[in-house]
This record gives C-alpha cells, sequence and structure tokens, in this order.
C-alpha cells in the first residue's frame, strides 16, 4: 500500500503518559513524604523532575505537542476536584490549613475523617476518586496546578497542551455527597460549573495554551436526551467564550455514537476519537455527520490500552480514510499512555523475537510518531518500519507459543453440564451449613496479610541470588504460622493462609501457566501509590502443576478451624492482564477457566472446605454501552462456574469483588451461582447490601465494614453500626463480616487494630440478635 502526503502535515501527539517514572520514582517520593521521610519540597520537585523528563523524551521521539496537567500526585478526577473548588466540607479545613496534606486526606482518609469513594475509571483497572455534590455545592476556579504545568513545559521550548477532565464527564462521575438525596443529579450543577471552567480556561490561554483538551469519555457511555443536552449547552457556552484556547474534546474507550452529532456540530475547534476499540462505528459515525468540516481531528489508532505492535499498515489505511473527513488529521494513541507499562526495552527476561511483539508507552510514542510522518511525507519514507513491522506481526501470528491444539480441544468439549453445581444452592448450604459449623455472622477476612518489607525483601533476594529456595520458603513458613496464629487470637472463624508467597493476585499465577509473559518492570499505576505488573496473555493457557495446594495446605494443618483457598478468577486474569487480540476474550477466558478448575479440584482433594476465586473485575470490565453487555456476561459468569463447579455441594465456593458499581451487575452476580460473595461496601455504605437485597439475591454475602484503602483503624461501633446496616438488607443467616478487600496494602499496627474491632463489632451484633 502506497499512501500519498497529506495536504497538512500531521502532528504527532499524545493525551497523557505514565506518571510514575521508570523506576517508580513517584511512588517512592509520595510513600517517603507520608512517613516524614521527604520534605514536601523535595516532593514537589521530584514530580517536576519526572514532568521535565517525560516532556523531553516525548518531544526527543518526535511528538509535536506534549501534554500538561495529565500529571498527579494520585488521581487526576481529585486534581479535578481542588480545580474547581468541590472540597467536601469535611475535609475543607485540612485543605485550607495545608494544601497538601489536605489534597491526600481527600484521597486516604485521615484517623477522623473518611476519604472520598473510591471507583473504577470506565472500564480499566486504574481507580478515581469520586466527587461529592449536593444542591449547596459552590465551585471556585483554582487553575494553579494547571498553570504551573503549562508554564514548566513552555519554559523548556515545547509545544504544549493542557488536559482536563471535561465538566460533562465530571458532573456525570459525581455523586452526591453524604447527607443529600440519593436522586440528587449532579448534572443539575452544570451551569454553576462552566463559569469555573470558563476562568480556568482564561487562565491557560494567559499563561499561553494554544490548545487545551476536555476529556468527555463519559459520553461514548449511553447517554439520555437529557444528558446529550446538557453537552451540547456546555459546548455550545465554552466555545461561544472570546477569551480562551482553541479547544479539543476527547472520547476515547468505545465509540461515540449519539454524542459525534452533538460534538460535530458544538464551536470547538477539534475532536479526539478511539479509532482503536470502536474503529468502524467511529468511521461510519464521522462520515454520516459529514465529517468535521473546518475542524481537527485527532485520531487514536495506536492502542493506548494494550501492548501489542501496531499494525502500522493497517493504522495508514484508516488515517487515510480520516483525511476527507476533516480539515486536518492528527495521530495519536486512542488514550492516555498511562494505562500501560514505560519502556519495553527495560525488559531483559522476555526472549528478543517475543519483545518484538511488545509496545510499551515510549514504543507506542514512536509508532504514533512514524505514522505521523508516513502520513504527512507518503509511505515511502518509512518503507524500513513497515516492513520490520510485518515481520513482527507475522512473528507473532506463526508462532507455536500461540497455538496449543490439545488446549482447543479441551476448550471446545466443555457442555453446559461442567458449569452447573451437582446440587441447588439451597441444598448445598444446608450440607455446607452442616458441615463447617459456623456462628451466626461468621468473621474471616479477603485474604491477603500485610506484605512486609522482610516479605519483600526474601522475594528480591532470592530472585538475586542471595538466598536459596529452602532459606525462601523457611521465611514463608514463619509468617503463614504468624497469620494463622494471630487469626486464631483474634477469633476469625474462618481463616487464610496470607498469600505471602504471592508477589501480586493475577502476577502470581500468570508466572506459573503457560501462555502467559511476566514482566520486570512493566509497571502499570492501579490507584495513588499502588502500581502492577499487569502479566501479558500471548499464547494458549495450562497448567502444569498445581499453584496452591502446597502453601494452603500447610496452612491447615495448623489450625482446626478452617482456611479458604484462594484463586484469582478467570475474568480478572484477563482484565488484570495485557489480553491477547488475536482471538475472542470469551476463548481466552475459557481456556483460563479449564485451568482454575483443575486447581480448584485439587483444592478440594487436598481437604479445603472453602474455596475463594476472586473477580473484582467483572463489573469493570462491562462493555461501555449497554448493547454489547449481554454478549459479555454471558461468558464472564459462564467462565467463573467452569472454574468453580466441579466440586462436592459441601464445599462452599467464595468470591470476592470490590471498588466498583455493582447495581448493573447484581443479576450476574446471581448467575455466578457462588455460595458466598464478599464486596466493598465500607466507604459506599451499604449501598451493595441494598442493592442485592432489591433483586431478591438468595445467597450468603459480606458486604465490607472494614475500608482498607484507608490508614485509619474503625472502631468497633463505627463496624457495628455497618454491620447493622447490612442486617437492614441482608438476613443474619446470610450475612458475612469481612473487610472491603485483601490487607496486603496495609501495615501489621494498622490491620490487628482494625481486625480486632471487626471481629468485636461481629460479636456485639450477635448478642443483639433475638435467640433462634
Amino acid at each position: 500500500m502506497t499512501t500519498k502526503p497529506a495536504a497538512a502535515a500531521a502532528r504527532a501527539t499524545v493525551y497523557g503518559y505514565p506518571r510514575q517514572g521508570p523506576n517508580r520514582e513517584l511512588k517512592k517520593a509520595i510513600e517517603g513524604y507520608w512517613k516524614g521521610r521527604v520534605t514536601a519540597d523535595a516532593l514537589r520537585a521530584t514530580a517536576a523532575e519526572l514532568r521535565r523528563t517525560n516532556w523531553r523524551e516525548l518531544a526527543d521521539a518526535g511528538i509535536d505537542e506534549v501534554p500538561t496537567g495529565d500529571f498527579s500526585y494520585y488521581d487526576h478526577v481529585l486534581d479535578t476536584t481542588v480545580m474547581v473548588g468541590a472540597i467536601p466540607a469535611r475535609h475543607r479545613a485540612t485543605v485550607d490549613s495545608d494544601a497538601l496534606d489536605g489534597y491526600f486526606a481527600m484521597a486516604r482518609g485521615t484517623q477522623d475523617v473518611a476519604p472520598l469513594e473510591m471507583t473504577k475509571w470506565f472500564d480499566t483497572n486504574y481507580h478515581y476518586l469520586v466527587p461529592e455534590l449536593g444542591p449547596d455545592t459552590v465551585f471556585t476556579a483554582d487553575s494553579a496546578q494547571q498553570v504551573t504545568e503549562l508554564k514548566e513545559a513552555l519554559a523548556l521550548g515545547l509545544s504544549a497542551r493542557p488536559v482536563l477532565v471535561g465538566p460533562v464527564t465530571y458532573l456525570l462521575l459525581s455523586k452526591p455527597a453524604p447527607g443529600v438525596p440519593a436522586d440528587f443529579d449532579p448534572l443539575t450543577l452544570l451551569d454553576r460549573l462552566l463559569p469555573v471552567y470558563a476562568e480556568v480556561l482564561a487562565d491557560l490561554r494567559a499563561a499561553g495554551a494554544e490548545w487545551v483538551q476536555l476529556d468527555e469519555p463519559a459520553l461514548v457511555q449511553d447517554r439520555t436526551p437529557a444528558e446529550l443536552g446538557a453537552a451540547a449547552r456546555a459546548y455550545r457556552g465554552l466555545g461561544a467564550l472570546t477569551d480562551r484556547p482553541k479547544l479539543l474534546v476527547a472520547s476515547y474507550f468505545d465509540r461515540l455514537g449519539d454524542a459525534l452529532p452533538v460534538l460535530a456540530k458544538a464551536p470547538v475547534e477539534g475532536l479526539a476519537l478511539d479509532f482503536t476499540e470502536a474503529a468502524s462505528a467511529n468511521l461510519g459515525d464521522l462520515a454520516a455527520v459529514g465529517g468535521l468540516p473546518g475542524k481537527r481531528l485527532v485520531a487514536g489508532v495506536v492502542s493506548g490500552r494494550n501492548v501489542w505492535v501496531d499494525d502500522l499498515a493497517k493504522s495508514l489505511s484508516t488515517l487515510g480514510t480520516l483525511l476527507g473527513l476533516a480539515d486536518r488529521v492528527d495521530v495519536s494513541a486512542s488514550s492516555s499512555l498511562l494505562h500501560v507499562p514505560v519502556d519495553a526495552a527495560l525488559e531483559r527476561d522476555i526472549e528478543p523475537q517475543i519483545l518484538r511483539w511488545l509496545a510499551f508507552a515510549r514504543q507506542k510514542t514512536a509508532e504514533i510518531v512514524t505514522l505521523a510522518k508516513g502520513l504527512t511525507q507518503g509511505t515511502g519514507t518509512i518503507a524500513g518500519e513497515l516492513a520490520s513491522n510485518r515481520a513482527d506481526l507475522a512473528s507473532r501470528a506463526n508462532s507455536p507459543i500461540t497455538r496449543n491444539p490439545s488446549v482447543r480441544a479441551r476448550a471446545a468439549a466443555v457442555t453446559d453440564a461442567d458449569t452447573r453445581r451437582s446440587q441447588p444452592y439451597g441444598e448445598r448450604a444446608a450440607a455446607q451449613r452442616a458441615h463447617l459449623g459456623l456462628p451466626l455472622l461468621p468473621t474471616t477476612t479477603i485474604g491477603s496479610f500485610p506484605q512486609t518489607t522482610e516479605l519483600r525483601t526474601a522475594r528480591a533476594d532470592l530472585r538475586n541470588g542471595l538466598i536459596d529456595t529452602a532459606g525462601y520458603e523457611e521465611r514463608i513458613k514463619a509468617e503463614i504460622q504468624e497469620v494463622v496464629s494471630f487469626q486464631e487470637k483474634t477469633g476469625l472463624d474462618v481463616l487464610v493462609h496470607g498469600e505471602a508467597e504471592r508477589n501480586d493476585m493475577v502476577q502470581y499465577f500468570a508466572e506459573q501457566l503457560t501462555g502467559y509473559l511476566a514482566t520486570r518492570h512493566g509497571w502499570v499505576q492501579s490507584y495513588g501509590t499502588r502500581y502492577v505488573r499487569p502479566p501479558i496473555l500471548a499464547g494458549d493457557i495450562t497448567r502444569p502443576e498445581p499453584m496452591t495446594v502446597r502453601w494452603t495446605t500447610y496452612a491447615q494443618s495448623l489450625t482446626d478451624r478452617p482456611v479458604k483457598g484462594m484463586l484469582t478468577g478467570p475474568v480478572t486474569m484477563l482484565a488484570w492482564s495485557f489480553v491477547r487480540d488475536d482471538q475472542p476474550l470469551g476463548d481466552t477466558a475459557r481456556q483460563v477457566a479449564l485451568a482454575l478448575r483443575d486447581e480448584v479440584n485439587d483444592l478440594e482433594a487436598a481437604g479445603s472446605s472453602v474455596i475463594q476465586v476472586d473477580e473484582p473485575a467483572l463489573r469493570e470490565t462491562l462493555p461501555l454501552r449497554a448493547a454489547d453487555r449481554p454478549a459479555y456476561l454471558d461468558w464472564a459468569t459462564e467462565a467463573f462456574r467452569l472454574s468453580t463447579s466441579g466440586v462436592r455441594p459441601d464445599t462452599q465456593i467464595h468470591t470476592h469483588m470490590c471498588y466498583a458499581e455493582f447495581g448493573d451487575i447484581v443479576q450476574a452476580i446471581d448467575d455466578l451461582d457462588a455460595d458466598v460473595i464478599s464486596l466493598e461496601a465500607a466507604r459506599s455504605h451499604m449501598q451493595v447490601a441494598r442493592e442485592l437485597a432489591s433483586h431478591g439475591y438468595p445467597r450468603e454475602a459480606g458486604p465490607g465494614v472494614y475500608d482498607i484503602h484507608s490508614p485509619r483503624v474503625p472502631s468497633t461501633q463505627e463496624a457495628a453500626e455497618l454491620l447493622r446496616a447490612g442486617l437492614k438488607a441482608i438476613p443474619a443467616e446470610r450475612l458475612w463480616v469481612n473487610p472491603d478487600c485483601g490487607l496486603k496494602t496495609r501495615g501489621w499496627p494498622e490491620t490487628r487494630a482494625s481486625l480486632e474491632n471487626l471481629v468485636a463489632a461481629a460479636h456485639a451484633v450477635r448478642g443483639e440478635l433475638p435467640a433462634s
């Protein structure tokens, strides 16, 4: 294929870049600040240097317009809350006293004040802090951060474009503040919010901004006529301003659909669209509205969310089609590169030929620059890059790693009976109660216990050859002994082994399954200073040997109380990995489910009576458009049942979900047919318990009473009050008592105190129950 040069030079740009630095310097500086080892000035200096380094690297790679405002100490939605002055009343005094400490208090809470609720950013594993708004909210502009970062980039001689969360998305992501009626609609505050955005835009123009990007990803979801009308009104108003930069309204993660004509007609100078997740739909819809005459189109043709090398020829074809649909076409990734690791070249443990299949943020930047050059100057100028790209794509497609005939044959032979328990829930529940003999309101934890410095050091020492396997395993045994002993003394009813041997709830399993690749430096931000290394799902999946049986059995040998076997479910194994893009997700999920089914069956055979298969990503992976959801939920729930349906009726299957909006998937939770589900509920004030009750959920549930994403220790009274609220929705014979999530990121002192209070709360509320 030969592409003629574009009429106007295509610019290369990105919407955002990984914040942490190649060695997670930002994480270390922030956590040092929290512990008092790093001063505020030193933290700010580290952050400024990371921003400068990112911008210089982008510019040196050939990016024509670098983003500013995408950097954050914790979360960009929280930054927007600060920018518009929507500080919750309970945090106002702290923010006024010290802006940085107040910022972190909103994110993490303090011992006396609860943080903002946290949930997933659309269908990603990134978490944002949910704004709390009400009819009395007063917005005030604070553009200091945005202006400062823009001036920093301009001082380097760079062309820079500030990136802001758009006003419509900000309000659509918000919730009613505590004490505000649940039916309050934050979107009714739009006319109050727009003047604040107008002030920020004026400040950015005065600071030198030519363009400002307003991100409106909420508009790729199904939106009512009223919501689309609000978007039209917002951009008519902002577009009519005279004292403003040019406006680029950006969408990503899916097709714009009915919102596209709204934005196409708006008096803004440019749109940014996703041409990876929704290429054909956005192309067709763009042609249907007559294109974007007189406007700039930023085409997201390189995936911002997955790590496979781009098909450059395919992207050039898409870009060529777009040339006739806008005044100018620029090239970008489909979303911020926040969602991928920094640099694939840092990976020394992946075979060089396989490494050529991968593109992290730096490699994606190079692809964007190459595509912009080819679009501007013609494909002849990038002939070498195209030839190399074709070879890499062919290498992956033809590799024996990607296809295992026996795995595919086993997956094809799965029947409906393989995805159903042998007895209905009512009969299983009776058998499990008789077998386990648990009290009302049984107490447990979600699975992981604190990963201490000693544990991490032991793991690093093993990896670096400083200790042998036997020495490492003795350290793990000692940790399991301590965790089991503490749980027994505290009075928990169903114990866990604490997962001391696990580096991550997905990576640990991926490293033991064929078909996965593990990275050494592939860190991606999940929330705040929490980074994960998503494994890469490259080929067909097999489980060569048991993965968890040894340590679970060892823990069970230390106690007479039941110890849960702990696994990560098939949907989460996909959602928190970089998945293969060469077959349907449902096919991959079935392969993972079969490997997990073998593990579940081996745990039961080894004596586990309670087995938890976590699926926190079930809601996260829900498609953004309602029309796409039934097919997803069919294969997702089937994969879970395939993993768990081979056990006896008296073996109790648990699952766990956290930090998501569960109301949309209550039926799917029911369809999992788990015996017990534990869910996050502390920050959302038992909302999920009410949602389960409204649905008529018939099984046992443990809505969390301890928010583990905050360092604060809930009092016995606080946990008891949450538990009483749970009892209003779920009867005592079906209610469990547990934290919101695993305790891996917490320290031992707060964990001990919190779990002691949790158990005390359960005992107190048990004493209030009527005698049976």
